[in-house]
């Protein structure tokens, strides 16, 4: 009996190493050496956390040098401190300080060339939004930037982190059966004429995907983003913000000068 106590107490203590972590603010975890494999079950009173025993991946980044950031994989919403939108699922987090960044925020390339999207010239990225009126926008998504985007100095064409994971055909067959294509740009601003997308039921400005081979459904580019920045994923429905007007129009405008 004496022996197979002191075996309990020897697994117990093993066992209280290896789960040495909390969960702080619903967001993030604190760990010990060593963790992966992380399964978090949402909506319980006390998450359930299991942990293999796998080597972390960290990262030092620029924007948050005084602390290397790790890779981890949880279920909850956040906002990303580099491009400022939400996300879930796979991220670079901080253990120590509220600080988060998409994947593709945290691994973005200082430059692109030939991007499908914008094929013609080099995009540069950029850690903040573009100051004064003509630069106000993502080209494909419409909404505003707010912190890292790529940029084009030639045309002043901009799109952001999560648009940039986006390409001309995209498959989401969770949404729709058929292959998606990125429809041509419009110069429309008015939301009396654009495109109602069978995922948030409404008409808005901006790049738009559709069925080919039915042509019965189409989604907004800022939809689609929820299939690359893990909301969608995660069981997350995040209504995107109504665009600026004005944003859009000075887009168009200086689109029609850089083109003459």
């Amino acid at each position: 009996m004496a022996t197979t106590k002191n075996n309990r107490a020897l697994m117990k203590n093993n066992n209280c190493a290896l789960m040495k972590m909390t969960m702080t603010n619903n967001k993030s975890l604190m760990k010990s050496t060593t963790f992966g494999s992380t399964t978090v079950v949402a909506g319980a009173s006390t998450p359930s956390v299991a942990v293999s025993n796998i080597q972390v991946e960290e990262k030092v980044h620029f924007s948050h040098p005084q602390h290397p950031l790790v890779k981890v994989n949880l279920p909850y919403i956040f906002t990303c401190m580099g491009c400022k939108e939400f996300g879930a699922g796979k991220r670079f987090s901080c253990q120590k300080c509220d600080f988060e960044l998409h994947e593709f925020c945290a691994l973005a390339p200082h430059s692109i060339l030939k991007h499908p999207l914008h094929s013609q010239h080099q995009l540069v990225f950029h850690t903040k939004a573009a100051s004064g009126f003509l630069r106000s926008g993502c080209d494909i998504c419409g909404k505003s930037t707010k912190g890292y985007a790529f940029r084009c100095s030639t045309c002043n064409f901009e799109m952001r982190p999560c648009c940039s994971k986006l390409d001309i055909k995209v498959d989401f067959k969770t949404l729709h059966p058929h292959t998606l294509k990125l429809l041509p740009s419009t110069t429309l601003i008015s939301t009396e004429v654009g495109i109602i997308c069978n995922e948030c039921k409404t008409k808005r400005p901006g790049r738009a995907y559709g069925c080919e081979v039915c042509d019965k459904y189409h989604i907004h580019a800022v939809c689609a983003k929820n299939m690359i920045n893990g909301l969608n994923a995660n069981g997350f429905v995040v209504t995107p913000e109504k665009p600026s007007l004005v944003g859009t129009a000075a887009r168009i405008a200086s689109n029609m000068v850089m083109g003459s």
